[in-house]
């Protein structure tokens, strides 16, 4: 009792009834800032204090594995860390994965192996080559996205719809796909969820035991989900009907990644009977911050109604620049953070730079490089995704997985172990591996090699690389998984490709390489064969907010999606222009439209104190400079919570410099007066929409959208638009 009335201490009177809605499904709504992982965690604590649940009947399943270790982590704080390890909590695909590994032994079913992003490209690619098509094309990216938003959409590919040439290209290369991955026992993020689903499915009573198992669902990020894990969950609750879901409609950001924002604004129409419960007090933000977000969120129409507010200070004004161009954009950020810095206001770690584009973080790292400043680049070239981290990942993977082809043709052409056998032979292995409808390495591992036209040297070569694996596999029931990791280095002869090198670019691989052994050594408790597959499905399941480091003091730099759940002292929001936010791709769609002005209200409220925003008048993009205008977005704050420039002016540099090219034109009155929204058409630039206009003297000059040719500033006069 003790225990209870301290965990409800702690919350304010919208937490305390969210934690104690025991019964049935409850949505909880939770803006930003508003405390909703202390609602999850103190709910799981007190279901366990007041004997509702023991810990392993209740499932938390978050959208990070960041999120999740937090999670574990705050419950061991409240509950006994013994009682607080058995609560199920981790992310839809870890969860997923956990429950094949599981279901699979014992069913019969071969064991898998869990293929990234850049796997799943590598697979795509292979099916172009052996289709005779052009990756450069046919972009293997968009091949694969469309794959998964057919997985997504349950789609099979015999059931692929064709509406274009690339829909027939994506309907011959899906097939292959997936025929090469069941081949090599490997399972794609989207396979995860399709798999769990089809096993619930074909064996209801798997998915009674876990119904009967979970009696309390807790899923944090509800906004975020997709049509899988939309019905994942529908499944698991149909037993005890016990829905806890958090989110926030203001915060769907994942369109594009197939997240249904209708998930949450139709929860009570899936569950009639469901609690609907606020948290609207934001404790992150100043008063400032918090007014501006909500004055910008309120103009989309898919939300749920509420009004966000705070009893922190009033804050700092939001400080809003126009620049010349993206480097005088990157200079004044530099700059700020070196003063702030120098005066001993701030530390490096308190700032985050957020931007629409990666490729938006280039000027921005050369002005932080040439200024000495540390910095982190979230969302870059990751840890699991350099060249000989791969490689070595491929070496574990084909010792449990002899069946997965693509991680033996990377030994095969990366590693010192595959010397001597070439393209040509590899080609050979394929046909006969074709004949036999068996992968290439049980091929080499049967040592079916009597058929194929190899010289006696390529022989000898594959006999000596699948000898190696055929001992790995043995040493895998004797030694830890780290002891195993360090001899398979030695024996592929990566240890002696970059341990004695004298490039710093090796010197850096073998250095990655000992990170990557130090923490396999997190995994030695388990046998090898346990613990390395365990490490190969966190591994492929690792995101970019995962890597974020708190610890060291340093800059951080991150687009808008991947900053979604973080939060800083200070943030610079850069690039706020039309075509960057919103994006040019989503400025004729109104859904696609409501989800840019999510998003940048998402990077508003990262802030705890302080925001910057600036534009540029002109930005280079695709190798072009180009004039850019100020986003829409930025109207919508309320003019007495920006500071401009951190002066006094009134009037951007934009709006300065474009009254004084004005003033060099002097045209007759335009026939037509265009408005914001019109949508317009152009003899060279084709169909566009009005997204800026300025009056001058006797014209205007307006910033118009076009499909196909990005974002053009046109005097009316001399542009002879036809207005649609």
């Amino acid at each position: 009792m003790r225990m209870t009335q301290e965990l409800l201490q702690a919350l304010n009177s919208e937490q305390q009834e969210a934690v104690t809605a025991v019964d049935g499904p409850v949505l909880v709504v939770a803006g930003p800032g508003s405390g909703k992982t202390r609602v999850l965690t103190h709910r799981i604590a007190y279901l366990i204090a007041e004997g509702y649940a023991r810990p392993h009947q209740i499932l938390a399943v978050t959208f990070t594995n960041k999120a999740a270790r937090e999670m574990r982590e705050r419950l061991a704080q409240l509950l006994d860390p013994q009682v607080a390890e058995h609560v199920m909590a981790g992310t839809f695909h870890g969860i997923c994965a956990r429950i094949l590994r599981v279901e699979y032994a014992a069913l019969g079913y071969p064991s898998f192996v869990i293929y990234d992003d850049e796997d799943q490209l590598a697979l795509v690619r292979h099916v172009l080559e052996e289709l005779n098509l052009d990756p450069k094309r046919f972009s293997p990216r968009a091949i694969l996205a469309r794959i998964s938003a057919a997985k997504n959409q349950q789609i099979s590919p015999a059931s692929y719809p064709i509406e274009s040439y690339f829909d027939e290209v994506v309907a011959r290369v899906y097939p292959q796909y997936e025929r090469r991955l069941e081949r090599a026992s490997a399972l794609d993020f989207d396979d995860l969820l399709t798999k769990t689903l089809a096993l619930f499915d074909e064996f209801p009573e798997v998915l009674q035991r876990y119904q009967d198992r979970w009696h309390y669902i807790h899923v944090d990020e509800y906004q975020d989900t997709n049509h899988l894990q939309y019905l994942l969950v529908r499944a698991l609750a149909r037993g005890h009907r016990n829905l806890f879901v958090v989110g926030d409609p203001d915060q769907s950001i994942y369109g594009w990644r197939h997240a249904d924002i209708h998930n949450i604004l139709n929860f009570k129409r899936d569950y009639p009977d469901a609690r609907e419960i606020h948290l609207s007090m934001n404790y992150r933000s100043t008063a400032t911050i918090v007014r501006a977000a909500d004055h910008v969120i309120r103009a989309n129409r898919l939300r749920i109604q509420r009004t966000l507010r705070t009893l922190n200070d009033t804050g700092l004004p939001i400080t809003l620049w126009a620049c010349a161009d993206d480097l005088e954009e990157a200079t004044r950020v530099v700059e700020e953070i070196r003063i702030l810095v120098a005066r001993g206001i701030r530390q490096y770690r308190d700032f985050a730079i957020l931007y629409r584009t990666n490729a938006q973080s280039q000027p921005l790292e050369q002005a932080l490089v040439q200024a000495g400043i540390p910095y982190q680049l979230i969302g870059g070239l990751r840890f699991y995704e350099r060249r000989e981290i791969k490689d070595a990942l491929a070496l574990l993977r084909i010792l449990i997985n002899p069946a997965d082809d693509v991680s033996l043709r990377r030994v095969i052409e990366n590693t010192p172990l595959g010397n001597g056998i070439g393209k040509q032979t590899w080609r050979s292995l394929e046909r006969v591996a074709a004949q036999h409808a068996m992968p290439i390495g049980l091929l080499l591992r049967d040592h079916h090699l009597a058929c194929c036209e190899l010289t006696g040297r390529t022989r000898q070569r594959l006999a000596i690389l699948a000898d190696h694996l055929q001992r790995w596999q043995t040493l895998s029931c004797e030694l830890s998984a780290s002891a195993l990791f360090a001899r398979m280095l030695e024996e592929a002869g990566l240890s002696a490709l970059y341990r004695e090198a004298r490039d710093p670019e090796d010197i850096d691989r073998w250095e990655n390489l000992t990170q990557l052994a130090s923490l396999l050594q997190q995994y030695d408790h388990l046998p090898a064969d346990q613990g390395i597959p365990l490490f190969l499905d966190e591994a492929a399941l690792v995101t970019d907010a995962d890597l974020l480091n708190d610890e060291r003091n340093h800059v951080t730099l991150i687009t808008f999606h991947a900053a979604k759940g973080l939060e800083f002292p200070v943030v610079f929001l850069v690039g706020i222009e039309e075509g960057l936010v919103p994006h040019s791709r989503s400025i004729e769609n109104e859904a696609e439209l409501e989800e840019e002005r999510r998003l940048f209200y998402v990077g508003l409220t990262r802030a705890k104190e302080q925001v910057y925003i600036s534009f540029a008048n002109r930005r280079l993009r695709w190798g072009t400079s180009s004039w850019s205008v100020r986003s829409r977005f930025l109207d919508d704050i309320p003019d007495e919570l920006l500071e401009y420039g951190g002066k006094s002016e009134r009037r951007s540099f934009l709006e300065h410099s474009l009254k004084q090219r004005s003033r060099l034109h002097h045209t007759p009155t335009p026939t037509v007066r265009l408005r914001k929204g019109m949508r317009v058409f152009h003899k060279t630039f084709g169909d566009g929409i009005v997204v800026d206009v300025h009056d001058l003297p006797g014209d205007q000059e307006v910033a118009v959208a076009f499909k196909r040719h990005g974002t053009k500033r046109l005097l009316v006069s001399l542009a002879n638009l036809t207005v649609e």
